[in-house]
């Protein structure tokens, strides 16, 4: 039909934690959703998966993007931006970007991370 039902998983070290709403029929859906999560001294990395929800068979994998922990210490500050997305399928063409904001908050309780799913293109 031209367009997708989208939504994201989000992994900590293959794990999913998070699901976010789906966008109904776009190709340029907007989340604006904030999550927090605590994060284990020992998480190698995030993962954010780009779905496209079907009713009559299985979801289908957009595409995916992953940020290890060197990654994030690389931006003590956080990051925000335009991720591409890349493909988990060997044999499937990717194309399209994933917008989001990460935090790693430290604090005495240990660290957490905050991510905020915004949009995707």
């Amino acid at each position: 039909t031209g367009s997708s039902d989208p939504y994201c998983i989000v992994k900590i070290d293959n794990e999913a934690i998070i699901r976010t709403a789906t966008v109904w029929k776009t190709l340029s859906p907007f989340w604006g959703e904030e999550y927090e999560v605590h994060l284990q001294p020992s998480f190698h990395s995030v993962s954010f998966y780009v779905m496209d929800e079907d009713a009559l068979s299985r979801d289908d994998v957009i595409g995916k993007v992953c940020l290890t922990r060197d990654m994030l210490a690389e931006h003590p500050k956080g990051f925000s931006g335009w991720l591409s997305l890349s493909e988990v399928d060997p044999d499937e063409e990717v194309q399209g970007e994933i917008h989001l904001r990460i935090e790693v908050l430290r604090s005495e309780a240990g660290r957490r991370l905050c991510c905020t799913v915004l949009e995707a293109r």
